[in-house]
């Protein structure tokens, strides 16, 4: 098949174009902006060249499929001539379900925690030497790549994203994988922009839910009132499955998993000891014992930006994640203050996304890092702008997150300024983000302060 991917840049379509490309398929791909990791790893592979933008001459009647990217515009050049000559366009999603149709779909959804359960289940999947196919939302170790497409994988891991699939469709991602086995790990409200109302968020998991068939499996957590309320649905048909926090035990700075034995592991946190549970249904769903699962689990070191340690020495950590949403900055501020309770904490967060840079969501913000002894707060008051949002200032975000403490920084140089010039002596450093602080080097800044 001849493939052409608008907007071939993203997390999961530039993984899309790699999988097709090692499939056999001819692929070409095009985008306006395509960062790091994306971009060295198209190049490698012949996928994007030294120059790239939109161009009208890509689309061409020999296409067999155009595969377009939330990244694109509905009036895309390429996406309008694509429309003219009637090829056939899909979103990525449902051209990861064209692809898996006669496999079992194993979907992982959830507000949070989505990703580090669906690396969790290939890690150990791959450690028992389990045919598989899969989709996963960041870099994970001893992968090539997040994803793999093949013709005789029997199944395939996918993680599955509440948010729209495409310009030209609505649809959130989760609803078109058709998922045979499906995971809810928690639901907090977010997407603003696309989920005007909690209820309206809800709604979506409440489908999805719904769309697997009796003879399917739904995995849920317990701990979540809103996941319990959907799972106990009578409009759900499905089995069920739920799964809680299992028994642990800190012990120098070490999380020991107890499951008939102590079993160290590689992560922290109460919201990742729920997410090993979560993998564990999962895993022992497609075969595997928990045995097995337990020998396998203790290696896992985390996917890409969870919780993910920088630079450490005897008595300062620098860590990174990817929260940004209300639910996640309280699960990685506590776990890693849990973790380490004798260390001073300080915790910054980026507000980058719509969401969290829109005054009519910011008050979900209220007491989120309450746990951390020195809250720090960024925002680029030119990304409010470019996302035509009303303008903040340091005194409205410390009113919404509710906390005297919070220091709020508009410029990077000046935050890293701030955290360069303080004593971490018996102190840890956590920086939340799913952007990157304009280009601030947390490598660089972590190895000054170690």
């Amino acid at each position: 098949m001849r493939v052409h991917f608008i907007a071939i840049g993203g997390a999961a379509m530039h993984g899309i174009a790699i999988a097709l490309k090692e499939k056999g398929y001819t692929v070409t791909g095009s985008d306006d902006e395509i960062v790091e990791p994306s971009l060295s790893r198209l190049r490698e592979r012949g996928l994007i060249g030294q120059y790239y933008g939109w161009d009208e001459d890509n689309i061409h009647e020999k296409l067999d499929a155009v595969i377009l990217g939330m990244h694109a515009r509905a009036d895309n050049i390429e996406l309008l001539k694509a429309q003219q000559l009637g090829l056939k366009i899909y979103s990525f999603p449902e051209f990861i379900y064209e692809q898996s149709k006669s496999k079992k779909r194993i979907v992982i959804g959830g507000s949070h925690g989505k990703t580090t359960i669906t690396a969790m289940i290939l890690h150990v999947l791959k450690s028992k030497n389990y045919n598989f196919d899969f989709m996963a939302g960041a870099a994970l170790p001893g992968f090539d790549n997040m994803v793999r497409l093949t013709e005789k994988a029997p199944f395939i891991i996918l993680e599955g994203d509440e948010y729209l699939s495409s310009p030209l469709d609505r649809r959130p991602k989760f609803h078109l994988y058709k998922a045979d086995i499906g995971l809810i790990s928690g639901i907090a409200w977010d997407h603003i922009n696309v989920f005007p109302t909690f209820e309206n968020y809800v709604e979506q998991f409440r489908i999805f839910a719904q769309q697997i068939p009796e003879s399917g499996t739904l995995v849920y957590c317990l701990d979540d009132a809103e996941v319990k309320k959907i799972a106990e649905d009578t409009n759900v048909r499905c089995k069920k499955n739920f799964y809680s926090i299992p028994k642990y035990e800190i012990k120098d700075g070490v999380t020991y998993l107890i499951y008939k034995e102590k079993i160290p592991l590689g992560v922290f946190g109460e919201h990742n000891l729920r997410n090993i549970e979560g993998a564990r249904k999962i895993c022992k769903l497609l075969g595997v014992s928990d045995y097995d699962f337990n020998r396998s689990i203790g290696s896992f070191a985390g996917a890409a930006k969870r919780l993910q340690l920088v630079a450490r020495n005897n008595s300062t950590a620098v860590y990174k994640d990817f929260a940004h949403s209300p639910s996640k900055l309280i699960a990685t501020i506590d776990a890693l203050k849990k973790q380490f309770p004798e260390r001073k904490l300080f915790a910054c967060i980026e507000l980058h996304t719509f969401s969290s840079l829109n005054k009519n969501f910011l008050s979900e913000y209220k007491g989120t890092m309450a746990s951390a002894d020195v809250p720090i707060v960024y925002f680029n008051p030119h990304t409010v702008e470019h996302k035509k949002l009303e303008a903040l200032n340091k005194n409205l975000i410390a009113e919404f997150f509710a906390d005297k403490r919070i220091k709020v920084f508009t410029d990077s140089a000046e935050l890293r300024n701030y955290l360069a010039e303080q004593e971490w002596e018996g102190s840890n450093l956590l920086m939340m983000s799913s952007g990157n602080f304009d280009g601030l080097s947390l490598e660089k800044l972590a190895e000054e302060i170690v």
